[in-house]
């Protein structure tokens, strides 16, 4: 029987899983390999305070995942399909480690997340954020 999420350990266990896939699909792989040219190191830290912060309301996070992924809208057009298999991979990652409420929790978290930014960012429920001294986008 599987174990539910329960700790950091846990979820960082399940966020390596998760960009292991992620890093191979043919689908949204790309995005985070050759566009945004993720630094694994810098960026799987940050992913485990955003879904501690989450999960267990630690106030670990510090950042805006709008504003990165909104510039990474600029580079390459997101597309509805990305955020479809970013959640696809996120619930099959998930499913096959853990079991248990607060599973279902951070799988329900995932998809409300990937929902709202995707309604933000493809139909214009979000505006570039603007250096407000030049106007200049940031």
């Amino acid at each position: 029987m599987k174990q539910d999420i329960s700790d950091r350990e846990d979820l960082i266990r399940l966020i390596n899983g998760f960009y292991e896939k992620v890093r191979k699909d043919e689908t949204i792989g790309y995005l985070f390999e050759e566009v945004a040219r993720v630094k694994w190191e810098k960026h799987l830290p940050v992913m485990y305070d955003f879904w501690e912060g989450i999960l267990f309301q630690t106030g670990s996070y510090k950042g805006n995942p709008m504003r990165a992924h909104f510039r990474l809208h600029m580079l390459s057009p997101l597309q509805p399909e990305h955020f479809t298999q970013w959640v696809r991979l996120f619930r099959q990652n998930a499913d096959e480690l853990f079991a248990g409420e607060m599973t279902e929790q951070v799988k329900q978290k995932a998809e409300s997340i990937a929902t709202t930014m995707r309604i933000k960012i493809l139909h214009g429920g979000i505006s570039a954020p603007q250096d407000s001294r030049s106007g200049k986008l940031q």
